[in-house]
């Protein structure tokens, strides 16, 4: 749960810095999850020092942050910059797309054993960014991995931990949008969903918490 939230907490920034307004979080029927923002995008331009797009920058080194522009490339500090590398290094594999300019752009990851029985390495690079020449009105990223399950005692994502921290990011940013689905539960002609938006904020907070309570004022 810990690397989904490094995703969320990106996608989060970006609405939360005016960027964005939605977060839509999916749990796939193969065990993995996916995170889509309508953000600025992850930077895709080559990075001057490094000479790799900012995707690759941004799921490949730690402390890059997804926090840099297109201009400078600023590094953020603290386990936040942290976040994406290290959901990429620990998953079977990432798929990254990012919508800009009218266009598409695809970049995937994977983790595997070096050689037989050996070292396994993750978050390595099964191809380069590239422009897929799909067209799209959409702008922002979307981020889907799978956790390794040679990492992790269990990678069963639990659909309840997942909803209250959306609910608490939701109470915390106003006005943002944050829908969740669960495509491993079937729910009329679709699928389990829940959406958390609340224009009150931190007073919509308190009164859900005192929903089962009698308050001492109003």
């Amino acid at each position: 749960h810990h690397i989904l939230w490094e995703i969320v907490d990106n996608s989060m920034d970006e609405v939360a810095n005016g960027y964005g307004t939605t977060i839509n979080v999916t749990v796939h029927a193969d065990g993995s999850v996916s995170v889509e923002d309508d953000g600025r995008g992850i930077p895709v331009d080559i990075h001057p020092q490094l000479g790799v797009s900012g995707v690759e920058v941004v799921f490949t080194q730690l402390h890059a942050g997804g926090k840099f522009d297109n201009s400078n490339y600023s590094h953020s500090g603290g386990l936040h910059g942290v976040g994406a590398s290290v959901t990429n290094a620990l998953s079977e594999w990432t798929v990254v797309e990012v919508y800009k300019n009218g266009t598409t752009y695809r970049m995937e990851f994977e983790s595997k054993a070096l050689e037989e029985g050996g070292e396994v390495k993750g978050g390595l690079v099964k191809y380069h960014l590239i422009d897929t020449g799909e067209k799209t009105d959409k702008h922002g990223s979307k981020v889907r991995f799978k956790p390794d399950k040679r990492v992790f005692e269990t990678v069963n994502f639990h659909i309840d931990v997942i909803s209250r921290r959306l609910k608490e990011l939701a109470f915390l940013n106003k006005g943002a949008k944050i829908t969740l689905t669960d495509e491993r539960v079937p729910h009329g002609n679709g699928f389990l969903s829940r959406e958390y938006c609340y224009e009150g904020g931190l007073i919509d907070f308190v009164k859900y918490l005192n929903e089962t309570k009698t308050p001492l004022f109003p």
